[in-house]
């Protein structure tokens, strides 16, 4: 936890506490929560604006204060060299790789540890035995065979052989999805070691046994199509901040992967055709002349152009393969390799230059039939449109080629590709969800490649990190693409159920222990980046923070503080609050306006001020009583001898004595002074009330009598004092009619009622309609017999003609 990272000596000046020691302190003290190390039992209230020192990890040589790679940065290296068969009638991979590791770090490695991602789906993996279920009522079909497949299918990977360069066998222990190699001579500093793993395991059916990676078999044809990831054993990633990052995969925390250079052969049916990380190195021998003629002048092409077309595809699929072909696959600097494989593949593609690029990306979708013609219309024109938008708020897409694959896995990325579900009906129609959903989709994994794929953040501990900011780019890239896109997330409006609910946890916490994933890990960093691009920051300040982020950490491992930092080193502007707010608590949005008063300058002169006076209270309305009482008997009347001086004195009249007075006050002011009186300002005293307890900052929309307007932003640091109530004074030339916090509901305020002053009239509708009769069992089975009768009949009439 980044709390043992604590640089002790910041809480006890002087004294040098151990980690051990201060952990422990924290402990006693019963106010580690969330990075509120400090309480204050005289002020009832949470330092808010307090700074992260004792959450974020102290800097170091190799992640330094303002956020950027240290002198000393470094990771390892992993290369791969591998050779993989795809049996279509077994539905199996068998697969050998040989791996060059390199160790950069300062320290000697006595073994390496790998992933073995497919091993979550064996019996015993710790995801199926800790899996939960709530109380089974109706349960549907597929639901059934998807819990039946759990028990009778092993989807693990069995290793053949682990050898050393020389080809002495390795001794190795496989802990269910890591196994650590044991190496005959501890790895130095600097030192590379190179050893082969031989592998082999059944591919899942996505329909039965669903997960990241799968097979959808297609009855109509008898084909199948195959999204293959997590198929090889993967170097665990070592990093400075971790050690060995060997948490086992239980199914939400992603992959924390080394970069490295891949050459793959992929040997397969020869009527399939294969999509793949990297660049194809044998077209001559997979793909027919005019295959290849076509993905050449794709290259310089317009608009998306078939490489293989619809009609084609369709040939295929009856075809039968008479042999095999091996599709040979070469990436540079990623730190993941996925195929996929098919004969049912329709294929188009088309060459975009982007700015700052010297060679074009082939940007390159892979479907069925069954895709159409939803996918040769949108896929690889949202391909293009999220590497422009992308680049433009990061850096210019390095990778030669960009794919997106339909098939059984609904939304999934890779380096370079990507597997996405979406697909129209069966008569070629879609409805407008499918259609924004296919968009949406492309959009968000494609960015993938930009986090985690080049920024490589560690997906098996922080989610937010590649999931939250890739949605926040998603959404900037939804809006580019059309007036009124249908974002689903981004909006600070489409967040306020979430942020008031009560079954949540902070941002920051662990993948597999987010409660509300798809909300805690997309939606509200999404809304958070959104807010403080928007409203804090402002985009001009925010663009130059995030682009130096992005630039700082290509091709590099973050970390949460490492964004924090960066963000503020950047913009020049303190974010503690903010971080601290949106990522460490559960608070949310809710400010209210309690109240507003106003204050007018009383000038000093009696027939000013006291007339005003004078005619305000005049204008009071009387109370019933008062008015009631005008009809009894005084008995002043009675006995007039009763009143004296002061039954005529209002102290609201102007006297001699008070003329006299402002006379004498006015001789000793100077010229300035004077002036000072004559100010015509309107004085306003706003009371807010924070009942969500995120501090934000506070937008006014100010509506004067004339019906003008004026928007007065004030910075967050408003509630630096007190974060529970404040009041705040406002100057107007014109009175006010009314006030309205968050107009544009910026914020992501839970509450808009109590964001008007004076309050309005909340409006709803409500629908009248019709009780209707149910029918009892007695009727149903009536009813049921008529049809048979009816039935019956119909047959008969049938059989006569």
């Amino acid at each position: 936890m980044n709390f043992m990272k604590t640089n002790c000596r910041t809480l006890v000046q002087g004294t040098p506490f151990t980690s051990l020691l201060c952990w422990v302190l924290l402990l006693t003290s019963g106010s580690l929560v969330y990075g509120q190390a400090v309480s204050n039992g005289k002020f009832k209230q949470e330092d808010k604006f307090r700074q992260l020192d004792e959450v974020l990890p102290t800097p170091n040589g190799f992640r330094n204060a303002s956020g950027a790679p240290g002198e000393k940065y470094w990771q390892q290296q992993a290369d791969y060299e591998i050779d993989v068969e795809l049996d279509d009638k077994l539905q199996k991979i068998i697969g050998s790789e040989k791996i060059t590791y390199t160790n950069r770090s300062p320290d000697t490695l006595s073994y390496l540890w790998l992933q073995l991602d497919t091993n979550i789906l064996s019996f015993d993996s710790d995801a199926h035995l800790t899996g939960t279920s709530s109380p089974l009522g109706k349960v549907g079909y597929k639901s059934m065979k998807q819990l039946l497949a759990k028990e009778s299918f092993d989807g693990s990977m069995k290793i053949e052989a682990v050898r050393d360069a020389k080809g002495e066998p390795l001794p190795y222990a496989v802990i269910k999805t890591m196994m650590r190699i044991d190496l005959p001579r501890p790895l130095a500093s600097g030192e590379s070691t190179q050893f082969s793993v031989s592998w082999s395991y059944l591919i899942n059916d996505s329909q039965s046994r669903p997960a990241r990676t799968g097979y959808e078999y297609f009855k109509k044809d008898k084909n199948f199509l195959y999204e293959i990831a997590h198929w090889f054993p993967r170097m665990v990633a070592y990093t400075d901040n971790t050690g060995w990052q060997h948490k086992q995969f239980l199914g939400r925390g992603e992959f924390t992967l080394e970069f490295g250079n891949y050459l793959v052969r992929i040997t397969v049916p020869d009527d399939h055709i294969v999509a793949a990380t990297g660049l194809l190195q044998n077209p001559e021998k997979v793909l027919t002349a005019e295959q290849q003629k076509r993905l050449k002048q794709a290259e310089m092409a317009k608009k998306p152009m078939f490489i293989i077309t619809p009609e084609e595809a369709k040939k295929n699929e009856s075809s039968k393969p008479t042999g095999k072909k091996t599709w040979e696959f070469k990436a540079e600097n990623v730190r993941d390799f996925a195929f996929a494989s098919s004969r049912k593949f329709i294929w188009d593609a088309q060459g975009h230059q982007l700015k700052g690029k010297k060679d074009p990306v082939m940007a390159m979708s892979f479907y069925p039939n069954e895709g159409e013609p939803l996918w040769s219309k949108y896929s690889t024109h949202a391909i293009i449109h999220t590497l422009n938008v992308f680049s433009k708020y990061t850096f210019p897409y390095p990778y030669p080629v960009a794919i997106s694959v339909n098939g059984p896995v609904g939304g999934m990325e890779y380096p370079m590709i990507c597997f996405n579900g979406p697909r129209p009906e069966k008569d070629g129609t879609y409805s407008k969800r499918t259609k924004y959903g296919l968009i949406s989709v492309i959009i968000h994994e494609v960015g993938h490649n930009y986090f985690p794929m080049i920024v490589n953040s560690d997906e098996r501990q922080w989610t937010w990190m590649d999931e939250g900011i890739t949605t926040f780019l998603q959404f900037l890239t939804e809006q580019e693409w059309e007036p009124d896109y249908p974002s689903r997330r981004g909006e600070p409006r489409n967040m306020v159920n979430y942020m008031k609910s009560g079954y949540q946890v902070p941002i920051m916490t662990n993948s597999e222990s987010i409660l509300q994933f798809g909300n805690n890990a997309y939606g509200k960093p999404a809304t958070a980046l959104n807010v403080l691009r928007e409203t804090v920051l402002g985009r001009e300040l925010f663009d130059y923070a995030f682009k130096e982020y992005t630039r700082r950490w290509m091709f590099k491992r973050p970390t949460p503080a490492d964004f924090f930092r960066t963000m503020e080193d950047a913009s020049g502007v303190d974010l503690d609050w903010f971080w601290r707010g949106w990522f460490y608590t559960t608070d949310h949005t809710d400010i209210a306006v309690e109240n507003v008063r106003q204050y007018l300058l009383e000038t000093g002169d009696p027939y000013v001020d006291k007339v005003r006076r004078k005619k305000k209270r005049d204008e009071e309305p009387e109370s019933l009583s008062k008015i009631r009482n005008k009809k009894l008997p005084k008995r002043t009347d009675q006995f007039p001898e009763l009143k004296d001086f002061y039954n005529e004195y209002d102290d609201l009249d102007v006297t001699d004595a008070d003329r006299k007075k402002f006379e004498a006050h006015l001789k000793q002011l100077d010229a300035d002074e004077k002036k000072l009186l004559e100010t015509q300002h309107y004085f306003y005293l706003v009371d807010l009330k924070n009942y969500g307890g995120l501090v934000m900052p506070v937008i006014l929309k100010l509506t004067f009598d004339d019906d003008t307007t004026q928007m007065l932003r004030i910075p967050a640091e408003i509630w630096r004092l007190n974060n529970q109530s404040v009041s705040k004074l406002i100057l107007t030339e014109k009175p006010l009619k009314s006030l309205t916090l968050d107009p544009h509901r910026e914020t992501a305020d839970t509450q808009l009622s109590n964001n008007e002053f004076p309050r309005t009239i909340g409006k709803s509708f409500f629908q009248l309609e019709k009780s209707k009769k149910s029918k009892n069992e007695m009727q149903k089975q009536q009813k049921e017999k008529g049809k048979s009768k009816a039935s019956e009949g119909e047959e008969k009439q049938q059989d006569k003609k």
